[in-house]
């Protein structure tokens, strides 16, 4: 404390994404040192552990002028726990008090008592998730069936913000993909037979990729990306075990994507399988695809390119920017 200021206001500040009581040792140590301590929230989830740890919290508030009274008899310490929506009016007292130049100010602190750890935010969008499908009319009766084509919509926007390289466009439709994921999720919680949560969701991944990187979470080395690759065919073979390489290869994707990750497919396992001959552009179009792919090159990305430029020809042949 600044040993020229009459006393101390400390605005503690907590995160309701972590768990309540894991606050920071700064915190502890001016919870335990105040002379006393204001929460006008009296539903404070910090309130038990801070009443099991010996220290009195008064509820209520307090004006600013009360406290800079208080504080300045015998530099007083007093920290305020803020609420959820924070304390405006405190705060806002603090500084026409401190801009007036009539006054002998606290030393005022902002001390954030507990931080949001990596991935915090995506708690929020579950409560969030969680909420619209009790209180919104519409989300309430979506199906999987219902989202599906959504799901497909979304992709093919992200990947348009990847191919133009618009890093805000990138962001926002991660997000509207990370959304469809949860909606998802929310809706399998509520089947009577199989339900299954956002948690599980993630913790089948968490385990997957676990699982497919050995050299990471294991003992074994992969010193090359075709290292990690070897990994990662082996582990997941073992995992599905399919009879045949073709399994798990979706039907439904866009052609040229399906015969390149087939094509993909019989290169990785070292099968001598060529592309059927026949007559008509779709075997031609084929044969390109299996090219592509052991040339290192993603045939649906190339057309993709291509068609883009094709587009932009066609808008300057019509005159339009």
């Amino acid at each position: 404390m600044n040993d020229s200021a009459p006393g101390r206001i400390v605005l503690l500040t907590t995160s309701h994404r972590v768990a309540p009581g894991l606050l920071s040792w700064p915190a502890w140590q001016a919870l335990r040192a105040a002379d006393r301590v204001l929460c006008a929230d009296a539903g404070h989830p910090q309130l038990p552990y801070l009443r099991e740890a010996g220290v009195e919290v008064e509820h209520g508030s307090a004006t600013a002028r009360e406290l800079v009274d208080f504080c300045s008899t015998g530099r007083r310490s007093v920290v305020v726990l803020t609420s959820a929506d924070g304390e405006s009016a405190l705060t806002d007292g603090l500084a026409r008090l401190a801009g007036s130049g009539r006054e002998t100010m606290p030393a005022l602190e902002l001390l954030p008592g507990s931080y949001d750890l990596p991935g915090a935010r995506l708690l929020d969008l579950v409560q969030v998730m969680d909420r619209i499908r009790v209180a919104c009319p519409w989300s309430g009766i979506r199906t999987h069936e219902d989202l599906a084509k959504y799901a497909l919509e979304e992709t093919y926007e992200l990947l348009e913000a990847i191919e133009t390289g618009d890093r805000e466009a990138l962001r926002e439709e991660l997000g509207d993909v990370l959304l469809q994921v949860v909606f998802h999720a929310r809706i399998a919680q509520e089947d009577p037979d199989e339900p299954f949560s956002v948690d599980d969701v993630a913790a089948v991944i968490v385990d997957k990729l676990i699982h497919r990187h050995p050299h990471v979470f294991g003992e074994e080395s992969a010193l090359t990306p075709e290292d990690v690759r070897e990994h990662w065919l082996r582990t997941k073979g073992e995992e599905k075990g399919r009879e045949s390489v073709t399994e798990g290869v979706p039907l439904g994707q866009p052609a040229l994507a399906l015969s390149a990750k087939l094509a993909s497919r019989v290169r990785s396992q070292g099968l001598d399988v060529p592309p059927p001959a026949g007559d008509g552009i779709g075997y031609e179009l084929l044969a390109l695809a299996v090219r592509a792919e052991a040339a290192g090159t993603d045939p649906e990305t190339a057309l993709r390119a291509a068609a883009r430029t094709y587009r932009d020809a066609i808008r300057a042949a019509e005159g339009v920017q």
